[in-house]
């Protein structure tokens, strides 16, 4: 029964995606805030889904940031991306270039003002990034970027990107870092959803000022055993090898 479930939820997933962005589409084209209210929207309408359709419950855990503040985040599936924007008042992510070619997503990530990179081109990509957002920070919000630079499986070993370090150093912002278990009941690939509870955690705030090599080892270690956590919290057994 579960794959059927998970195969009509995720079919209403995207038939509401479309849905809502061709009826918030007029505000979205004349204000950014109605794109923000269209994606709120469509947040809620997953995470509220997820709980009656395959059992995911959704829970957000620590101080909300609310200011101008890098936030660095573990990204384990799609679902982290939704808890994410329901829970901040204005974030913005940073994404692969690709991502604002695509039909509704786009269109609404350029109007949040999320900045796109071509991942390709490392440096390059880096700069521009910087650039970017530099640009747009005259509309305060939480910039998020996965440290990471994709989703990752729940306890998998990965590096983190300097890209992380780059802004951290250039925006002389605060950095939150965020924490996660999305990944054990809605996985990066495939459509199968498992019954539990996803969390989505805020962590202490970094102060700005470190060095970039401190500053990266902090974050790492901060998010991965947050993380961790909340993975055998929910019961999965971690290699520690």
């Amino acid at each position: 029964m579960r794959p059927v479930l998970s195969l009509l939820f995720v079919v209403q997933m995207y038939a509401a995606m479309v849905v809502l962005g061709i009826v918030f589409l007029p505000w979205a084209a004349i204000s950014p805030q109605g794109a923000r209210a269209a994606c709120k929207t469509y947040c809620r309408w997953v995470i509220w889904t997820a709980r009656w359709m395959v059992g995911i419950t959704a829970e957000v855990r620590g101080v909300v940031p609310t200011g101008e503040v890098l936030l660095a985040a573990k990204h384990q599936s799609f679902f982290d991306i939704l808890i994410l924007f329901n829970a901040l008042p204005a974030a913005k992510f940073i994404m692969k270039r690709e991502i604002l070619w695509t039909p509704v997503i786009g269109v609404y990530a350029w109007r949040l003002g999320c900045v796109s990179v071509n991942r390709g081109k490392r440096g390059q990509a880096i700069a521009k990034m910087v650039a970017d957002v530099e640009k747009g920070r005259a509309a305060p919000g939480q910039l998020v970027i996965y440290s990471q630079g994709s989703r990752i499986a729940p306890g998998a070993v990965a590096p983190y990107k300097i890209g992380t370090g780059v802004l951290y150093e250039q925006l002389g912002q605060v950095c939150v870092p965020a924490a996660t278990n999305v990944g054990l009941v809605w996985p990066r690939r495939g459509i199968l959803r498992h019954p539990g509870r996803a969390v989505v955690e805020f962590l202490d705030p970094i102060p700005p000022g470190l060095p970039r090599d401190d500053f990266m080892t902090l974050l790492e270690d901060r998010v991965e055993a947050a993380s961790n956590r909340l993975l055998e919290e929910a019961g999965h057994a971690l290699d520690r090898q």
